[in-house]
């Protein structure tokens, strides 16, 4: 198992790693294609400047993408030192079959970052959502805890020892609940019980030892009565499994934000500072800003957008057990928040990642870089001793 320390020596290497051979047709320095990169690439990009503070940043990655087109590789390139799969580790892209997995997409992602002196979370292990067509006739009280253990053995077991992190449960919690736990009604609530989330943690740590386990979700970092009331949840599930010796090593803050609705508070701040006295690390995990209760003008959004970033940012990356930073996609061209469901009633694109379609660096990048900047440099830290934490 990967040790706080450990991690964070890693990440403050990574800087001085050797570059690994190009692949997928880019160049061994790959650059946006826009003018005026020196601004925002080599030592001005986002890696650059968190490998500097022994941070991981990065985005969620379409493989297909990654392959097909070189402006979205080369960015995700040049500003990346951590990525993340948007889907293609989900049990719908994985389990074509109940007999059958499908490794590709997840496979070129780690190829990719492999070339490219990159790490890879998994998302993820177990959720109520992105399930198999197959999943609702083949899964049943009789047999959901063998396909769950199964599952998280085979892949977790593939990418064994390969892997950063891995979200092992996925938003488990829901606010409205009327069980005194606040679990999510889901299948795996219903035909294992609330035990399935010991299961899967502890189906994880024996098919892939070294990779950070992660609990991850959504809509706990804002002080209203409704997230509050999820993030107190959430920590009353992170104790539980600690006091059954649950491995657990971070949680995932997912942070999806409302451009008009301010900041987070002293309720997340204190949340965070709870879980670094318990141990645990903090990921900022699909990190997008959505704009669709904004004025139409580009640069308005743009402006509040940006505000976000940096305030937001510059708050979690003080606290020290925040280590990894990634936002849901890299650019503005490929955002889920543009889909019908989620988008403005204008029906404008939104904008709210750190590229703008163009893969020209919005104000949102520069945001970013700044409140990275703010985390003060780590300092180097003592070789583990062997037989000691």
């Amino acid at each position: 198992m990967q040790t706080r320390r450990e991690f964070l020596m890693l990440s403050a290497a990574t800087a001085a790693l050797a570059a690994a051979p190009a692949a997928f047709g880019l160049q061994r320095r790959p650059q946006p294609p826009s003018s005026g990169s020196e601004e925002y690439t080599g030592s001005h990009a986002l890696r650059a400047h968190a490998e500097a503070r022994g941070l991981l940043v990065g985005c969620a990655v379409v493989p297909e993408k990654l392959s097909s087109e070189p402006a979205y590789a080369n960015v995700v390139a040049s500003q990346c030192n951590l990525l993340v799969p948007e889907n293609a580790m989900k049990w719908k892209a994985l389990r074509p079959a109940p007999d059958k997995f499908d490794f590709r997409g997840g496979d070129a992602i780690l190829a990719f970052a492999q070339a490219h002196r990159q790490r890879v979370r998994g998302h993820n292990l177990c959720w109520h959502e992105a399930l198999p067509d197959w999943f609702a006739a083949t899964v049943n009280k009789s047999n959901a805890r063998e396909i769950l253990e199964r599952h998280i053995q085979t892949v977790a077991g593939h990418y064994s020892g390969k892997l950063h992190s891995w979200d092992v449960v996925n938003e488990a919690i829901d606010p409205a609940s009327t069980r005194p736990d606040s679990l999510r009604s889901s299948p795996w609530l219903d035909f294992i019980g609330p035990g399935y989330i010991e299961i899967a943690f502890r189906a994880a740590r024996k098919a892939d030892p070294s990779a950070l386990l992660t609990y991850n979700d959504y809509s706990i970092e804002f002080d209203s009565p409704e997230q509050v009331k999820k993030r107190d949840a959430v920590l009353r599930l992170v104790k539980h499994l600690r006091s059954r010796n649950v491995p657990i090593d971070a949680i995932g803050v997912q942070s999806h934000l409302d451009a008009a609705a301010g900041l987070p508070g002293n309720g997340l701040r204190d949340f965070v500072r709870e879980l670094h006295r318990m141990g645990l690390q903090v990921f900022v995990t699909e990190l997008d800003i959505n704009d669709k209760k904004l004025p139409a003008d580009i640069a308005a959004r743009d402006a509040s957008v940006a505000r976000i970033y940096r305030d937001y940012l510059t708050m979690m990356l003080a606290e020290p057990n925040v280590t990894a930073l990634l936002t849901w996609g890299i650019t503005d061209r490929y955002t889920w928040l543009d889909a019908p469901k989620y988008g403005r009633a204008d029906a404008l694109p939104e904008r709210p990642l750190p590229f703008d379609p163009n893969y020209r660096p919005a104000p949102a990048f520069f945001a970013e870089r700044d409140a990275i900047d703010s985390r003060p440099v780590a300092a180097p830290q003592p070789a583990p001793q062997p037989g000691r934490e």
